[in-house]
């Protein structure tokens, strides 16, 4: 029986984590839930799996939200503020800590799940985009497991061999990691018109079913970016190691390529559930609610490589992910600004590339050597990314 909680569990990932844990109720009870400020689906729930603590990253909503749980007549623990997310991810009951808050705001609730020597599904990218070797030298540390939830790198740690030694890929065989991306809603789209893009069109991902945020980093493809900077912390490579390919079906979603001229993928039906499940039971299997691939159905696989003109922001993560850290925590923190802007129809499609643009040519890199340097490093960019924003909207 694992013990869980579920940080961010009211997202696409929370959700899809309820419906895998509902299936095998022997083999898996919820500890804590979390949100930060949909109170109402949370207690819903809650309600649903009986978790034991609820807590809400936002104060603001403590009054109406204790007022609704005491009319579902919720009998969870409730709790307000950051600090709860920490301490629901570091409690002594629990095992296991699916990590699938969006964004910056992961990060310490993350962290302290991997300081408390948690399994750790990890779903939050950011997280190690932030702040990738000092998560990796905790982890270690604290004898933490790692589970990757995004699917291109769950695809990656089941392609990997079972000896597969952090960081070693000549020794186990390995000549590459193929980081597979649909290219998002607009891989054929007439590029001439990016500027005119609405939210509504970025957020209607082809084939996945996610959240705002996530969809629009798709679209722009900083998502695979980011993608590319987490896999090279979570398996120990280089730049050159890693190869982006398009596939825009997404039914592979992601390979190792070996020096023997084997390539090993990794295939499903476009659903979180799978990678999900496949962590959640890690090293057994369990069933996940996805139906198999039916190959009399499946017509077209078709690859390529991402056009710079057409995804500059995954271009720029890239370059980030060669200059070091404290330029990837930039680059993270200007794109969460830029897509709320965008997404909030304060800036076009086109302009969150250009501030990121900005910010990463401004940044003189630093070396972050704690978690206090890296949020310091963090809240600066935000900083400047919205006087941008200011300067260029005025």
């Amino acid at each position: 029986m694992q013990t869980l909680s579920i940080l961010g569990s009211t997202g696409s990932i929370g959700t899809s984590t309820i419906d895998v844990i509902a299936r095998h109720p022997e083999q898996y009870q919820v500890y804590a839930l979390t949100a930060h400020r949909d109170y109402q689906k949370l207690f819903k729930q809650a309600l649903a799996v009986n978790a034991t603590h609820a807590v809400l990253s936002d104060d603001s909503v403590r009054i109406e939200a204790s007022d609704y749980a005491h009319s579902l007549g919720l009998n969870a623990q409730l709790h307000f503020g950051p600090a709860a997310l920490e301490q629901v991810a570091q409690a002594e009951a629990v095992t296991t800590v699916m990590a699938a808050i969006v964004g910056a705001a992961g990060l310490l609730p993350t962290l302290a799940a991997v300081e408390a020597g948690k399994r750790v599904l990890l779903a939050n990218k950011e997280a190690l985009v932030m702040s990738g070797q000092l998560f990796i030298e905790s982890a270690n540390r604290n004898k933490a497991t790692i589970l990757p939830i995004d699917s291109e790198h769950n695809a990656i740690f089941q392609c990997l061999p079972h000896n597969f030694t952090y960081g070693k890929l000549a020794d186990s065989g390995i000549s590459k990691v193929l980081l597979t991306g649909s290219g998002g809603p607009f891989l054929t789209y007439d590029i001439n018109a990016f500027a005119d893009i609405t939210p509504a069109q970025a957020c209607a991902h082809p084939n996945w079913d996610m959240g705002q945020k996530i969809s629009v980093d798709s679209a722009t493809m900083m998502n695979k970016g980011l993608e590319f900077i987490e896999a090279r912390w979570l398996f120990g490579l280089d730049n050159d190691d890693i190869d982006i390919v398009l596939h825009p079906q997404s039914t592979i979603h992601s390979m190792v390529q070996y020096v023997d001229g084997s390539v090993i993928a990794q295939m499903g039906e476009p659903d979180m559930r799978t990678p999900i499940a496949h962590a959640l039971a890690y090293p057994q299997r369990i069933s996940s609610g996805v139906a198999p691939l039916d190959f009399s159905q499946l017509r077209d696989f078709t690859f390529s490589t991402p056009c710079p003109d057409r995804f500059p922001n995954l271009y720029l993560a890239l370059a980030a992910a060669k200059r070091g850290q404290s330029a990837c925590t930039v680059l993270n923190a200007a794109n969460e600004i830029a897509v709320a802007a965008f997404l909030a129809g304060k800036i076009g499609f086109t302009q969150i590339a250009e501030l990121n643009r900005y910010l990463l040519a401004k940044h003189i890199d630093v070396a972050l050597a704690n978690i206090p340097a890296v949020l310091e490093c963090d809240a600066q960019a935000r900083d400047a990314a919205r006087q941008y924003l200011q300067d260029t909207l005025c």
